[in-house]
């Protein structure tokens, strides 16, 4: 086995040794390990993507954990590329300093920072922030551009330090990494230890009603090791010494959760968000591995309705490229079997990922200009939770005749 990944035989969250296979996807290399032209020939590891159930407390995870700093000590996703993301950001920001009437100098501490984008918006009202992210690069660039980081992973004794350094935190946030963690219990006494008796810890993750609902099933990869649901989490939570307050229903990446909680028996009075998203998680099945293994098989008819659209644009000899190389699109891409026969590159802006070679499949990633340079008819959008804006910016492609097919929630040509 490789040193580098591992197989655990518990549930992340409650502990129990009795999970359920619900879902195996097809195996692929961790859905960030782009690949520069010359290590195409370097064979790359792959690793299974198969998701269990918790017969106990229901939540729905990977065994098969792939270590942090192989995903993500030389991370390629930017949080600030993306103007959809840009002004999520912002509104989210200004949302949790009206809800918890933050003052200037309160400490905010974002772990997973990345390139600073969300913590500027606190910053910009006074606030202190500090962020904590183990990427080299990129934790570089938001020193760069005003934004404090440590470069690390967040663990007990760093989160000991950092009060001890800067204070006790007022608000604590983790967006789009809560998911990305193995040992949870972990994370929440970090955050436990940090936060001020008053302190509010919010994070953001993909939410498994949505991902069944719209069969979002390419947030599945090996980054994300929870697919979390307000049931499980409230379990958790009350094991760890700390409540979930509030439970919001988000439009990022597709459908996400943004959950708040504090310590137990904080100021703050739990929501109704909670109970409702109980009452919701309960009609959809979220707590039977049945739906999950349903859940698979409407993965497969999507798969045949896109490969039967793309057979299609090949009969007619239209050319195809991807639009968008985000990390979810390894999983769509190997799932369904699309490789460098299918598409001839796949257009990203990220200048990160411009030149080099998806993981796996070695889709060549190159700029929009590649649009006037290797006209092609179709654009299959793997972005697709930004399919609209996309859309829009592209209007000339579409007004000359091109196409676009978009894989998910429902496969659509536009």
């Amino acid at each position: 086995m490789s040193s580098s990944y591992y197989r655990r035989d518990n549930c992340r969250l409650c502990g129990a040794v009795a999970l359920r296979s619900v879902l195996e996807l097809t195996p692929s290399p961790p859905a960030n390990a782009f690949v520069a032209s010359d290590q195409l020939d370097k064979p790359q590891a792959e690793f299974p993507l198969e998701m269990f159930f918790c017969e106990v407390c229901a939540h729905a995870q990977l065994l098969d954990v792939v270590s942090a700093e192989e995903l993500f000590g030389d991370y390629v996703y930017v949080s600030g590329t993306s103007p959809v993301f840009r002004d999520h950001f912002s509104r989210y920001a200004n949302e949790v300093i009206k809800r918890f009437s933050l003052s200037p100098e309160d400490l905010v501490v974002d772990i997973g920072s990345n390139d600073g984008t969300f913590l500027r918006r606190f910053q910009s009202v006074g606030c202190r922030v500090l962020g904590v992210d183990p990427a080299r690069e990129i934790g570089q660039q938001a020193i760069r551009d005003g934004v404090e980081t440590i470069n690390g992973f967040f663990t007990p004794p760093l989160a000991g330090e950092m009060r001890a350094q800067h204070g006790a935190a007022t608000l604590v946030t983790a967006n789009n990494v809560f998911a990305h963690i193995d040992d949870l219990a972990a994370v929440v006494e970090g955050v436990r230890g940090l936060m001020s008796v008053e302190g509010v810890f919010v994070f953001e993750v993909s939410y498994l009603a949505d991902v069944v609902e719209k069969t979002l099933f390419d947030t599945i990869y090996h980054e994300h090791l929870s697919y979390h649901a307000v049931g499980p989490l409230v379990r958790f939570f009350e094991a760890n010494g700390m409540e979930l307050i509030g439970a919001d229903r988000v439009e990022t990446h597709g459908g996400s959760l943004r959950g708040f909680a504090q310590l137990k028996g904080g100021p703050h009075s739990i929501a109704g968000s909670v109970g409702g998203r109980l009452v919701e998680e309960q009609q959809l099945g979220l707590d039977r591995p049945e739906t999950l293994i349903q859940f698979g098989q409407q993965i497969s008819r999507v798969r045949n309705t896109v490969m039967q659209l793309l057979e299609e644009l090949r009969v007619r000899g239209a050319k195809v490229a991807g639009y968008g190389a985000p990390a979810k699109a390894t999983t769509l891409l190997h799932h369904f079997g699309i490789g460098p026969d299918t598409l001839q590159y796949i257009v990203d802006d990220s200048p990160l990922k411009q030149g080099l070679h998806t993981p796996g499949m070695h889709i060549p990633v190159r700029p929009a200009s590649a649009l006037e340079t290797h006209p092609v008819d179709c654009l299959l959008i793997l972005a697709w939770n930004f399919a609209d804006s996309i859309i829009e910016k592209l209007k000339p492609f579409q007004a000359a005749g091109g196409q676009f097919l978009v894989p998910l929630p429902t496969p659509t040509m536009r």
